[in-house]
């Protein structure tokens, strides 16, 4: 280190850091970071470092150290290899890029120098750098579930950066329809449709200033003679084809299990209603053994699909 020229006005130790940046997710972000210190030339070693959350106790998410006279910082750490340095510390240069940024990473990020020798020679940034990740609508998440007085209900949870806006659509409720909305992990929400009256298709759309999504669930109930249970049947948009080759298994099924119960020569049951979803069991009456739920998405489309088997 080498004393500060007289006549010279002395430098002294400060961070500059942009108040926020903004990056889409799936994108990379800089973090801007550049520094001063009291010190007119420093070739000894260094570390710099960045913190997510908190200053001074936050978890350390990239660290570098450079060796007596090198320009090249050592990467020590980088969390999930997504951290990297694009700033030279001997040039007084923090800078950080994050690679493939998710909706979690948004948060306060704070830089960090450190000088070998004085425990004085380090410093960091006290307010950060607001890290904001934004994202268009995607439903993460949409499910039928059984109710009160035999009826259901249906729930969905999207995510995305502004927060979506969530509404229902379908039977008896018109083009569209407000929830029961409400906020999750900050960047997630939920809407409930408390109650499913009708048969037929029902829409979940979010909604923000990037984009919209939508997915959607089918809600029919097939009805046997007594002794077959009632299955509430949720489908995503398998189109008019598939509902027909359904609707033909389901009759089969129920035949089979009426001649199954005729040969036992046992009375018939009282009729129940269930939803086949995935609590489909904690409802189900003893002695009923009801058909097993697969679920998966079309394609190009947020839309579960069911799929019924034996």
């Amino acid at each position: 280190m080498c004393p500060w020229p007289a006549g010279v006005p002395e430098q002294r130790w400060s961070m500059q850091v942009p108040s926020e940046v903004s990056a889409e997710a799936g994108d990379a972000a800089m973090l801007p970071c550049t520094f001063t210190h009291p010190h007119r030339h420093y070739d000894g070693p260094l570390t710099a470092i960045w913190r997510a959350g908190e200053p001074y106790a936050g978890p350390q998410v990239f660290r570098c150290t450079a060796a007596r006279g090198s320009e090249l910082c050592q990467t020590a750490l980088s969390l999930q290899g997504r951290f990297r340095l694009l700033g030279n510390p001997r040039h007084n240069d923090l800078s950080l890029r994050v690679e493939r940024l998710a909706l979690a990473d948004s948060g306060r990020y704070f830089c960090r120098v450190e000088f070998a020798g004085d425990a004085h020679d380090r410093y960091e940034s006290r307010h950060g750098v607001r890290l904001r990740v934004t994202a268009a609508p995607r439903i993460v998440n949409i499910s039928v579930l059984p109710g009160p007085a035999h009826a259901f209900r249906a729930l969905c949870t999207a995510e995305g950066e502004p927060p979506p806006a969530l509404s229902w659509s379908g039977p008896a409720l018109g083009n569209s329809s407000a929830a029961e909305q409400s906020q999750g992990h900050g960047y997630q929400v939920t809407a409930e449709l408390p109650a499913l009256t009708r048969d037929g298709r029902y829409t979940c759309t979010a909604a923000n200033s990037l984009g919209r999504a939508e997915a959607s669930v089918y809600l029919f109930r097939f009805r046997g003679a007594p002794g077959a249970s009632t299955l509430a049947l949720l489908l995503g948009a398998l189109g008019l084809k598939a509902l027909l080759l359904l609707g033909v298994l389901g009759a089969r099924a129920t035949r089979k299990r009426l001649d199954h119960l005729v040969t036992q020569d046992t009375p018939p049951r009282s009729q129940a209603q269930e939803s086949n979803y995935e609590n489909l069991n904690q409802m189900s009456p003893p002695g009923h053994q009801l058909p097993r739920v697969y679920c998966e998405e079309l394609l190009g489309h947020h839309h579960p699909v069911v799929h019924r088997e034996k």
